[in-house]
Formats: C-alpha cells, structure tokens, sequence
C-alpha cells in the first residue's frame, strides 16, 4: 500500500504516451512514405489506427521479458537433471550430442 502514487500517476502517463507514439508513428509516415512511395500522408488517428494494426498484426501486449522468464524457467527445470538425462534431451530438441570427454576431438 505504499505505492499508492502509481494509481494516480500510471493512467495519465499511459494517454500521454498513447498520444505521443501517435504522433511519432504519424510524422514518421508523413515524413518517409509518401516521398519514397508516392502514398498519402496521414492523420494522427489513422497514424493510431496503424499503429493498433501493426502490434495486432505483428507485435505482442505483453512485456518483453517473458522470453527472460522462461529461459530461466527452462533453466531451473533442468538444472537437477542427470548428464544422460540432459544429453538425451539436447539430442531431443534437435541438437548435436556433445563429443566425449578425452576422445582428442575438437568442435
């Protein structure tokens, strides 16, 4: 309850930064598209119209630390394995079995 703060600052800091990527996205076409491909420039709700495309189409809402989360994750589920057990499950995913120890063979 200490960071009640967050509560009041959080939403105007997210309209503000809706409304700033809106116009970068929106200056940003107007300045590259139509020179270079002889398009329309447009306003600053259909700069937001594609930016809402763009990350439907081809981004995420989440963070971009999942991946983080889950690597370490992964990590920790096969830190206790065996070394059968963890070879067996690199030559599994995919991967080349490691060269035995001593055999002079070099990667």
């Amino acid at each position: 309850m200490k960071k009640k703060w967050i509560y009041f600052v959080a939403p105007p800091a997210a309209i503000l930064l809706f409304f700033v990527c809106g116009e970068i996205i929106m200056h940003l076409w107007n300045w590259l598209v139509p020179p270079l491909a002889g398009w329309r420039s447009v306003t600053f709700w259909q700069a937001l119209g594609l930016w809402l495309l763009c990350r439907l189409l081809f981004g995420s809402w989440g963070s971009g630390s999942q991946g983080k989360r889950n690597s370490k994750k992964q990590y920790e589920n096969t830190a206790d394995l065996s070394a059968e057990e963890r070879e067996k499950l690199r030559v599994g995913m995919g991967a080349q079995p490691a060269p035995e120890s001593g055999t002079g063979e070099h990667i």
